[in-house]
C-alpha cells in the first residue's frame, strides 16, 4: 500500500433535529386482536453487532444509481483499464479478505503504539483482544467493532506487543454519528476511510441485500480525495486517475440478469450503491469478511465483468486539503 501525503485541517459535522407533533388522545373501547405477527421495522442501512453501520444519511449508504455522471468518467475508466487488471476481481472466500471481530462493551482496553503515522492516528487504548484476527499479507489490518458503544477500531500493519498492539496507523470511528477523520488524516486505509463498512459480508449477501458502497482498490490514484475520504496517497495530479473516495457504479444497461446466487446480489449492489475508492492496490479488487460459506463458483461469475462496464459518478469535488 503506497501511502501518506499529509495535508492539514478539520471536518465539522452538523446534526439536525426533527420536531414531533403531539397527537390527540385516543379512547380505547375494547381489547385489540392481532390477526398476524407484528413486524419490527429496522432503520434503513446496514447493521452489524447491534449497531448501524453509520447513519442512514451517511455517504456510504446512499444509492447512486441516479447520481450525475462525472464529466471525466470515460477518461478515468479508460485510464484505469490501461494501467492494470481490467476485470472485476472478488478477493472473497473462506480464507481471502479482511477479517473482523465484534467485542462486548466491557472488552478490556489495551495500549496502542504507532511506529509510522502516529501523528495522523487516534491514540489508544483500544478494546482489541489479544486474539483479534489479523489480515494475512503485508497490510495486516485489524478490525474491531465494540457492541453498545458502536465504536469501530481499525489498525494498519497491526501486530501484538506485550499486553497491547503496535501498528503503522490506527483510527477510531463512531458508527452512530458517522463523523469523518480530520482532513488530511489517513486511517487504516490510505483514503482515511473505515474498512469494515465497505466489506462484502456473507450475512448480508445471504439476506439478498447489500445496501452500502463496496470498497475497491486501484493500482494508481490521483493526488486528491472526494469526501467522505480525507486523505490521498499519490503525487500524481492527473485528473483522469481515480481519486480516493470517488464513486463508480456498474452501468444500468450492463446485463446482470444472467448472474446467479451471491454474484447477482453483489452486482446489484454495484449498480445501486457502487464502489468507493479506498486504497492503492490491484485494479478492481474488492474484499469480503472471510466466511466458509462463500460459494467460489458463484463469485467467479463476477470475474467476467469488465472495468468498461463501470462509470464514474460525481459526488463532489476532488480536494487536496
Amino acid at each position: 500500500m503506497f501511502r501518506r501525503w499529509p495535508v492539514a485541517a478539520v471536518v465539522a459535522a452538523a446534526v439536525g433535529f426533527a420536531t414531533v407533533a403531539t397527537a390527540a388522545p385516543v379512547t380505547i373501547v375494547g381489547g385489540a386482536t392481532a390477526s398476524k405477527p407484528a413486524v419490527r421495522q429496522r432503520p434503513p442501512g446496514p447493521h452489524l453487532g447491534g449497531c448501524p453501520v453509520f447513519p442512514a444519511s451517511s455517504a456510504w449508504n446512499q444509492e447512486i444509481a441516479s447520481a450525475p455522471l462525472h464529466p471525466l468518467s470515460a477518461q478515468i475508466v479508460n485510464h484505469i483499464q490501461a494501467i492494470g487488471s481490467d476485470f472485476v476481481h472478488p478477493d472473497v472466500g473462506s480464507t481471502f479478505g479482511i477479517p473482523f471481530v465484534v467485542v462486548p462493551a466491557d472488552q478490556p482496553l489495551v495500549p496502542i503504539r504507532y511506529d509510522a503515522y502516529g501523528d495522523e492516528s487516534d491514540p489508544g487504548p483500544f478494546p482489541i483482544p489479544p486474539n483479534a484476527p489479523v489480515e494475512a499479507g503485508s497490510d495486516g489490518h485489524v478490525l474491531v467493532l465494540q457492541e453498545q458503544t458502536c465504536q469501530l477500531y481499525e489498525l494498519f500493519v497491526g501486530r501484538r506487543e506485550g499486553a497491547g498492539w503496535v501498528a503503522a496507523s490506527g483510527a477510531k470511528f463512531d458508527l452512530l454519528t458517522g463523523a469523518l477523520r480530520p482532513i488530511g488524516w489517513t486511517s487504516a486505509d490510505a483514503a482515511g476511510l473505515p474498512i469494515l463498512p465497505g466489506l462484502v459480508r456473507y450475512d448480508e449477501v445471504a439476506a439478498g441485500l447489500i445496501d452500502h458502497a463496496i470498497r475497491v482498490t486501484f493500482s494508481q490514484t490521483q493526488r486528491g480525495f472526494v469526501l467522505p475520504a480525507t486523505h490521498f496517497a499519490s503525487s500524481n495530479s492527473d485528473a483522469t486517475l481515480p481519486a480516493m473516495g470517488m464513486r463508480l457504479r456498474l452501468r444500468a444497461d450492463y446485463p446482470i440478469g444472467g448472474l446467479t446466487g451471491q454474484a447477482l446480489v453483489i452486482a446489484t449492489a454495484m449498480q445501486r450503491y457502487g464502489l468507493i475508492v479506498a486504497d492503492n492496490g490491484s485494479n478492481w479488487f474488492f474484499q469480503d469478511a472471510p466466511d466458509p460459506r462463500w460459494n467460489d463458483d458463484d463469485l467467479d461469475q463476477l470475474k467476467g465483468i469488465p472495468g468498461t462496464a463501470f462509470e464514474v459518478v460525481d459526488t463532489g469535488p476532488v480536494r487536496t486539503g
